[in-house]
């Protein structure tokens, strides 16, 4: 026997059987350079080609230490590099470009990560930071302004001649001599001051790069770790030669 159903009989509602939650599927991370882990590595390639830079610049302002003729012979190489196959200072020009790119793609990961760094992190730790970690965040910090401001000053002074004595038709060696006299103190002060921020920087940039990298382990740490330092006395020292040598009399 079958059932009838009443034409006007209310019939309750059906509930349909939820449907499961698609799954969701998971957000690109996007380009690789989006990423954490691809500023660092911008921030560790970019660093090597500042250090380079800073090595050869270093043992180029070390030429000054022979004489005023070595060290004009030195600037005028860097500017007649590749000729006649390429324009007068076209090389050099170049190497600037790549540095002054360098460092604004190592400054816009190192603002990037603390930006991250803070919004991951909104609430403070209760636990204060250890004070090696602070000492290093704040050598980073204030020592990367204290470079950037520096290196302006070092380009008007020294390259464009805008605040030097002798001015920008003078040599290149004059420009350094006039630059660090005795008379102007406070600017080998500065440049110390400076340089040591550079070296500070230095050491835990090229400790951190190497971390960055994938090159620092248990087995290589006591090999790398002295050699970051190493680096960043080498290059303290080196720059810091020319400058007190001139302030003091060494050279004239």
């Amino acid at each position: 026997m079958t059932a009838t159903i009443e034409r006007g009989a209310a019939t309750a509602p059906v509930a349909s059987p939820k449907a499961a939650p698609s799954a969701r599927t998971p957000k690109k991370s996007g380009r690789f350079l989006g990423s954490s882990n691809g500023k660092k590595v911008v921030m560790a390639v970019t660093g090597a080609v500042m250090v380079i830079f800073l090595l050869s610049h270093m043992a180029g302002n070390l030429k000054i230490v022979l004489g005023k003729d070595a060290f004009n012979e030195y600037a005028h190489a860097l500017r007649t590099m590749l000729e006649p196959y390429v324009p007068y200072r076209a090389m050099l020009t170049l190497v600037e470009i790549a540095l002054v790119v360098s460092v604004v793609l190592h400054m816009w990961a190192a603002i990037s990560l603390a930006r991250r760094a803070r919004q991951a992190r909104p609430v403070k730790y209760v636990a204060k930071k250890s004070q090696a970690n602070g000492y290093a965040t704040h050598i980073m910090r204030f020592g990367g302004i204290t470079i950037a401001l520096f290196v302006i000053w070092h380009l008007l002074d020294l390259t464009f001649g805008v605040v030097n004595p002798k001015g920008f038709d003078s040599t290149p060696a004059d420009r350094m001599v006039a630059g660090f006299d005795a008379s102007r103190w406070w600017v080998t002060l500065i440049y110390v001051v400076a340089v040591v921020m550079v070296g500070l920087h230095l050491r835990h940039g090229i400790w951190s790069g190497f971390q960055t990298l994938g090159w620092a382990n248990h087995t290589r740490n006591r090999a790398l770790r002295p050699l970051a330092g190493l680096v960043a006395a080498v290059l303290v020292v080196g720059f810091l030669i020319p400058p007190l040598a001139i302030t003091f009399g060494v050279i004239k």
